[in-house]
């Protein structure tokens, strides 16, 4: 029974390390070997672009969203602004509708059908080369759309830019975000990036695939690219801009309904994490997401096990264990004390605090998987604009 425990202990022990410490290690000395990742090069002739935007009840954020479309830096002959509304009940179609005379076109779509749908129907009406995906609340530097085009190799299909944060007008990038961004620039150079996000990616229109309504595109559509054979990169320099959620609990809902998207889509996709086929894709689909998306899951087997070995008077590492993450515990509920009294919260504690709460998140969000449940549609937050 010890041994046992003791198996247990260590497996979730070295695999929570290995999502969070090896895996980027790994990722950073094999993509320094490899490095299958496309130099940059715009091409002479550019391709022809669509942009477009989701958007649903945006009033508050889409004129300023169309003017920052309508200034970045490429050809205006080569480029269209698409908004789609998701049955938008306020003024945002109004809106989109008054910038017509500067080639900004409206695709209104009723019956609340969800952002994957709509992108879907949008996408069969393009004749573009390039179909850039943005939300209504990304602000894009002027030359981001240029960045992403140039990012496209022979084999690739799919460009995914980076999103970056301001709070109060300020630059705002968290312990998570900056681990992130890592992870997915080192991604590509080792096989193909695992991943986009809704604010900034770009899709070849001929590698585009038709999505499942209950898929989250920006995570199926990347899938859907690799599994017909072609890979996705990052374009770091391609950036867009949005702020910050108004607390972390906002957040966490976020992530609770892009984790249980997510577990959805991914089913659609064991394929990938076959290793005869996608030796090194399947290493990083699982360590990036799987066992990420596991992490609570683990951290419980490790907390169980630990308290365990302890009361049957193992090894005394474990007591060392065990007192390790009871003040990993400690400092999280400082941290959530400090947030709840809104008083600024050292990084020691809100690193810890932050962590969990991300994971409650993916807990809430596997529990809604276990009970069938999706969330297609999303509601928009209410905004005062990106100043």
């Amino acid at each position: 029974m010890v041994s046992l425990l003791a198996v247990g202990f260590w497996l979730t022990a070295v695999l929570l390390v290995h999502v969070y410490f090896l895996y980027p290690g790994v990722l950073f000395v094999l993509g320094a070997i490899i490095n299958r990742s496309e130099p940059y090069e715009l091409p002479e002739d550019l391709p022809t672009v669509s942009l477009v935007i989701a958007a649903y009840n945006e009033e508050e954020i889409i004129a300023e969203k169309i003017e920052n479309s309508l200034e970045l830096d490429y050809p205006s002959e080569k480029l269209e602004i698409i908004v789609f509304s998701d049955a938008s009940s306020d003024d945002t179609d109004r809106i989109v509708e008054s910038y017509a005379d500067q080639g900004v076109r409206l695709e209104r779509i009723e019956g609340r059908v969800g952002k994957t749908e709509c992108q879907n129907r949008v996408t069969e009406r393009v004749n573009a080369d390039i179909v850039v995906f943005s939300d209504a609340d990304s602000m894009y530097e002027p030359q981001a759309i240029k960045r992403l085009v140039g990012k496209f190799g022979d084999d690739v299909g799919c460009v995914v830019g980076e999103l970056c944060y301001r709070e109060y007008g300020v630059e705002a990038e968290s312990a998570y975000r900056t681990f992130e961004k890592r992870i997915r620039r080192w991604e590509p150079r080792v096989s193909s990036g695992a991943g986009a996000n809704g604010s900034i990616y770009a899709v070849r229109r001929s590698s585009y695939v038709p999505l499942p309504p209950d898929h989250i595109s920006d995570f199926s559509e990347p899938l859907a690219i690799v599994e017909q054979g072609e890979r996705v990169e990052y374009m770091a320099d391609a950036r867009a801009w949005e702020n910050t959620g108004d607390d972390v609990e906002s957040e966490a809902s976020r992530r609770v309904r892009i984790g249980t998207r997510s577990w959805n889509t991914f089913f659609d996709y064991l394929s990938l994490l076959n290793p005869l086929r996608y030796p090194l894709f399947s290493f990083e689909l699982l360590s990036h997401w799987l066992l990420r998306w596991l992490s609570p899951v683990l951290l419980g087997v490790a907390a169980l096990t630990n308290v365990a070995l302890v009361a049957t008077g193992s090894h005394p590492i474990y007591t060392v264990t065990l007192l390790g993450q009871l003040g990993f515990y400690a400092l999280a509920a400082v941290g959530a004390l400090m947030n709840r009294m809104d008083v600024p919260t050292p990084t020691v504690a809100y690193v810890p605090f932050y962590f969990l709460v991300l994971n409650q998140s993916l807990v809430l969000a596997l529990w809604n998987v276990i009970r069938k449940r999706n969330i297609i549609t999303w509601e928009t937050d209410t905004r005062t604009g990106s100043e």
